[in-house]
This record gives structure tokens, C-alpha cells and sequence, in this order.
């Protein structure tokens, strides 16, 4: 405890020298490419203002003035796009050597919103497993400035019926720390919602999902009671539900965001008619069943995790029962990529609010940051348009989460942007020449922040 708190000194000490040092300071980026991320034509040759951590002015570098004295940022040739938003992570446990329930602590959270922001991401939500007064604290001492730059913490509670709700995985922790709302009947789901709504909460997930027939799951008549109490408090319903029956029935039920793909069975017209009608919100996850990264010895992935880990990784090592996904391709894996190309273009064309999601935090190799690239790839594979995919990853989950300051590049808007060495237009895979991050008009300082999550 007592090395948790010298650590959040520091790291309030390091917060105020950085909000002194950006004070007041203009600052202006001439040259590159900029992707706005509302999917329209690049402005080319742009120039971006910032001023006080928001954007001032944007546009070609004919249309913008520079304000005198401000300093110039040259980043002719590069693109600039807006930092990512990820509406789906499972922050707080995962500590790259160990994974418990005693890792919940504000300085992991910080690790993990600061490895989000390494990898271009300007807020990251912790859905349906973190505790609510931790993060709640978290939230307002991040607010007020008491942290370094780093991607903005959200979270949501969670809704399940009791041994119901997360994988075996998260399960453990979760139960350890009484996480998740157990709830039976609507009278239960309606008053849990209630206290959620007295603590200005926004948003909540529920699972229906019974996990093979393993798992208890929530009654139709307790998640119509969920849907219904939420929405007459304006608070945001995520489902989560994996099977075709599954994801029907809380469509109906007027879930607001569909969370993971049906990967497993094709979907069929009567589902699209009801995401026509709809028109949820859609959190693919579909980067969560496929090998990770680290194994194929790229450093994009490695740079951002102990050196001991990744070996460990590509060893192909368990680690509290989870494979680590190195060894050879599943058996199903080409039934799952058949059954991927044909639900995904369907559901998009029927109308589903595409968002960026990755279900991080349960294994290392698919961990916080990388996997939003991962997943913008997999969109595209899969015939996505990569201009779609980055309004995808940037203004939808920006609308969705409530952040108007976020998700777009304009002004007003918050300065929170990447900067890439190739453009994403091209190939959607240069989203990971990242030069530099900026959060809140700070420059990121990812060579120190690089050291640091290499040694954990």
C-alpha cells in the first residue's frame, strides 16, 4: 500500500507539471494529412490550432492562420487522425505477471489508460467489472487533473443473475470483490438501476448469455425490466449475447448497443429486419477469438509488454487456465472466417451504429491499445471501407459514450489526436506507424511510458 501511494504522489506531482507547462501555450501542426473522422475527403496540406489542450482552428494551411508567436509542429507528410475511443475493455486486473482481483488498485487503472493512450486511444471503458466506488474516485480524481496524461477512464456496472454474468476468467475477480448487480426479478433489476442512476451513472451492460448451458441467465422478464427501468432514466443498455436467439430477444427488448458477433451460426433475414427497425449500436469483438499478435513476432505488439511475458506468450504457457493462443489454428477457425464474411457485411448493411470494441483485459497478448488496431483490421478484411472503419473507431463510440469533446477533429474539440507516419486510407495497418499521441493537446511521451511497461 504504501508503494501504491508514493506512486500516486508522483504521479500527481508529474500531473501538475505538465497542466503548469501546457498553460496558455499555442501551438500549431502544419503539413500533414488530416482525417477529421467524419469520413469525408482528408483536408491535405492541413494545419490544426490548439490552444488550452482544445483545437482552435482547422483546415488547409491556406484557409488557417497561425497566430503569431505560436509554436509551429511540422509534420508535413504525415496524417493526423482522432484518437480512438473503445467502448469495451476489462480494466483493473490484468498486471502482465498476475492477474487477481488484488491488481484492482487506481495505479493499474492508470497503467491501463496509459497504455490506451500509447497506442492512440483517447478513452477507453471498463465495462461491467470494475467496482463502482473505485472507479467513480478514479474518474473524479482523473477529472480534476490529478493524473498524467493518459486515455479518459469510463466504466459501467454490470447486470447478471447470481454465478451468472462474466467468463470463468473474470468471474474469479469479480466475485472476489462483489462486482457485478446480481439481480433475479424486476423488483431487484429496477431498484439496482435506480441507485445506479442516484450515482449519475449513464451507461450499463447486462449478460444474456448462458455460456453453453453452464451459466444462469437472465429471464426475459428480468432484461425487459432492465431495458425499460434504464431507459426511463436515460441510462444506455449494453447486452451482451453471443447466439442468434439471443441477440434477437434484446434487440427486441430495445438493448441500445449489441455487444460481440454471432460467430458461430449465420444470421438470417428476420435478425436483419429487427437491426433495420432498430438501428442499436454494434460492438463487434471479433478480434477476442483470433491469435494474437505477439505471436508473429511483431513489434508493434511487443513493445508495450514485459520482455518475460512475451516469451512466455509465444511459449504458449497457460496462465489461470487460458490458453495464450500460440499454439496451432483451431480446427473451427475456417467455419468461423466463413461464418465472419457472411454476418458481418449483413449486418452492416443493415444499418447497425458500427463502434470500436475489444473485450481486453483477460489475457495479456490481447491487451490494452493494440487490440483496437487489431480489431479496425479485421473490419476492413471483412469489407469495410477503411474510411468507415475510422468513424467507426472515433466519432460512433464518441457519440455513444457522450463525448462531445471527442471522436472528431474540429473546433472546440478536445486536442486529442495521433499522428501517423502513413495513412490509413491506404492501408488501414498504418494506423499503427503512430509517430506521436497527443492527449489534451500533451504530447504523449511514449519512449518513457514504452520503458516502463517493458520493465513491469
Amino acid at each position: 500500500m504504501a508503494r501504491i501511494l508514493t506512486l500516486i504522489g508522483s504521479v500527481l506531482i508529474a500531473a501538475a507539471v505538465v497542466v503548469h507547462a501546457q498553460a496558455g501555450r499555442v501551438t500549431v501542426f502544419d503539413g500533414a494529412r488530416i482525417l477529421d473522422g467524419n469520413g469525408g475527403a482528408p483536408i491535405e496540406n492541413g494545419r490544426v490550432v490548439i490552444a488550452d489542450g482544445r483545437i482552435t482552428a482547422i483546415g488547409p494551411q491556406s484557409s488557417v492562420a497561425a497566430p503569431q508567436g505560436a509554436t509551429r509542429v511540422d509534420v508535413a507528410g504525415k496524417t493526423i487522425m482522432p484518437a480512438m475511443i473503445n467502448v469495451h475493455t476489462h480494466m483493473g486486473y490484468e498486471g502482465y505477471t498476475t492477474w487477481s482481483a488484488r491488481n484492482h488498485t487506481a495505479a493499474n487503472l492508470l497503467d491501463h489508460v496509459q497504455r490506451e493512450a500509447f497506442y492512440g486511444v483517447a478513452a477507453a471503458t471498463s465495462v461491467g467489472s470494475s467496482p463502482t466506488d473505485v472507479s467513480l474516485q478514479f474518474q473524479r480524481d482523473q477529472q480534476a487533473g490529478k493524473f498524467p496524461p493518459a486515455a479518459r477512464y469510463l466504466f459501467m456496472p454490470g447486470m447478471a443473475p447470481p454465478n451468472g454474468g462474466p467468463d470463468h476468467i473474470l468471474r474469479e475477480a469479480t466475485n472476489e470483490l462483489h462486482v457485478v448487480n446480481e439481480v433475479t426479478t424486476p423488483a431487484e433489476a429496477r431498484a439496482a438501476i435506480a441507485k445506479m442512476a442516484d450515482q449519475n451513472i449513464r451507461h450499463l451492460k447486462m449478460w444474456v448469455d448462458d455460456r453453453g448451458g453452464t451459466y444462469p441467465k437472465l429471464s426475459p422478464e428480468v432484461y425487459n425490466a432492465i431495458v425499460q427501468e434504464a431507459h426511463a432514466r436515460k441510462i444506455t443498455v449494453h447486452a451482451h449475447a453471443i447466439q442468434l436467439a439471443d441477440q434477437k430477444a434484446v434487440v427486441r427488448a430495445g438493448a441500445d448497443v449489441l455487444v460481440h458477433m454471432v460467430q458461430r451460426e449465420p444470421i438470417d433475414q428476420e435478425f436483419q429486419g429487427l437491426l433495420q427497425q432498430k438501428k442499436p449500436y454494434w460492438a463487434t469483438v471479433i478480434s477476442l477469438g483470433d491469435p494474437v499478435e505477439v505471436c508473429n513476432a511483431d513489434p508493434f505488439f511487443e513493445e508495450a509488454m514485459p520482455f518475460a511475458v512475451v516469451g512466455k506468450i509465444r511459449a504458449n504457457k497457460e496462465r489461470i487456465g487460458l490458453t495464450a493462443h500460440c499454439a496451432a489454428p483451431s480446427p473451427n477457425a475456417a467455419a468461423r472466417e466463413r461464418t465472419l464474411a457472411q454476418n458481418f457485411p449483413m449486418m452492416i448493411a443493415a444499418g447497425v451504429k458500427l463502434v470500436l470494441a475489444t473485450d481486453t483485459g483477460i489475457h495479456p497478448g490481447h491487451t490494452f491499445g493494440s487490440g483496437e488496431h487489431v480489431e479496425l483490421a479485421r473490419w476492413v478484411q471483412l469489407g469495410l471501407p477503411p474510411a468507415q472503419a475510422i468513424v467507426a473507431a472515433t466519432r460512433t463510440p464518441a457519440e455513444l459514450m457522450g463525448l462531445t469533446d471527442l471522436g472528431t477533429l474540429a473546433a472546440g474539440k478536445r486536442a486529442s489526436f495521433i499522428v501517423l507516419n502513413a495513412n490509413p486510407l491506404v492501408n488501414i495497418r498504418n494506423t499503427r506507424t503512430i509517430a506521436d499521441v497527443y492527449v489534451d493537446g500533451v504530447k504523449f511521451d511514449r519512449d518513457a511510458a514504452r520503458r516502463k511497461m517493458q520493465q513491469r
